[in-house]
């Protein structure tokens, strides 16, 4: 059974950072391209960052470009999402996914490309 398992999230003052965490479990963690997604209150999930599978690729949302990074260690199978400079914007929840591909330096942004999702993680940044 796959399991997606974010953590890290929080309640943040704005200027500040949190690193998300996701634990992949149940599948070959290196056969996946990992995307991040997000939903804010009222509003629609969206992109936020993906690695591809070999972790020489990311690709970024403008909106977070630039205070985002993503990086992945296959050691432990997880994704890590580092997030600096916060901004209330930036407050919603988070949810990693988990995409099969046979390209290691294949990304996607469309989120219906991703097989399995995690259960997601609130961020909450404040003013």
């Amino acid at each position: 059974q796959v399991q997606l398992v974010e953590s890290g999230g929080g309640l943040v003052q704005a200027g500040g950072s949190l690193r998300l965490s996701c634990a992949a479990s149940g599948l070959t963690f290196s056969w996946y391209t990992m995307g991040w997604f997000r939903r804010a209150p009222g509003k629609e999930r969206e992109f936020v960052a993906t690695i591809s599978r070999s972790g020489g690729r990311t690709k970024f949302a403008d909106s977070v470009k630039g205070r985002f990074t993503i990086f992945r260690d296959s050691a432990k199978n997880t994704v890590y999402l580092r997030m600096n400079s916060l901004k209330p914007e930036d407050t919603a929840v988070y949810y990693c996914a988990a995409d099969r591909t046979y390209y290691d330096d294949s990304y996607s942004e469309n989120q219906s490309q991703y097989d399995y999702w995690g259960q997601g993680t609130q961020v909450t940044v404040s003013s």
